[in-house]
């Protein structure tokens, strides 16, 4: 009696637990996924095509942060465009002292042995425009993944500053008009996950022509390495 009781409570009690399965919320996987993000870097900085005794002098580097509009061009959504805005400040260490001459000209002098100086560095603070093309290995499901993403970075330098520091004495100078305002710059990020390398090459020197070093004309560019961060 036990036994036939309890095959028809299992049977009036299939089909509730039929349909109590079926009234689960389903969860669906989003076909239409992007890899919208911000992102922060750090970076150090090397000067490259320094005229003839110009080097490097203490630390150079940069912080740069902003966020992505991710835009898919393939149906499994691994391959995308990707344009954002973003903020980024960056200092530079030389021996390059940046002055003005009694005639409002501005002064270029090699820091040679000659010249004892606590600090000199110059400082840039940038609006960057990034635009990227994206190669990933993501899918819906898990956003652990390799990346290879590269592209250009438009920039404008809305403040620069040159700083001089010697005993008893300290120069600024934060209009330089030989100074090109606006950056281009090749970059390269690749990695894993959030935590990623990061390379960039500038495309135009930091002065116009008419920026001078005892005749020869100034072209510094710099290469910049480091990590970049990516937080959905």
């Amino acid at each position: 009696m036990t036994k036939h009781l309890f095959y028809i409570l299992l049977c009036l009690c299939f089909p509730l637990i039929i349909l109590g399965q079926e009234s689960l919320p389903k969860t669906e996987i989003d076909s239409l996924y992007r890899e919208d993000q911000f992102y922060i870097g750090l970076t150090y900085n090397i000067l490259t095509n320094r005229p003839d005794g110009i080097r490097n002098e203490g630390f150079s580097g940069g912080f740069h942060f902003g966020f992505l509009r991710d835009m898919p061009i393939n149906n499994t959504r691994n391959i995308a465009i990707a344009a954002g805005l973003g903020y980024a400040i960056n200092k530079y260490g030389y021996n390059m002292f940046i002055g003005k001459e009694e005639s409002g000209n501005t002064n270029f002098l090699l820091l040679d042995e000659n010249f004892t100086f606590e600090t000199n560095r110059f400082v840039t603070h940038e609006i960057e425009l990034p635009i990227e093309f994206r190669w990933r290995t993501s899918i819906p499901e898990d956003y652990r993944f390799w990346r290879i993403y590269g592209g250009v970075k438009l920039g404008y330098v809305f403040y620069h500053k040159a700083t001089f520091i010697q005993k008893n004495n300290k120069i600024q100078q934060t209009a330089i008009p030989e100074y090109d305002k606006f950056r281009t710059s090749l970059f390269l990020n690749f990695g894993y996950n959030s935590v990623n390398f990061q390379v960039q090459y500038s495309l135009n020197s930091f002065f116009n022509k008419d920026a001078t070093l005892g005749g020869a004309p100034i072209d510094l560019n710099t290469i910049k390495i480091g990590l970049i961060f990516y937080v959905l």
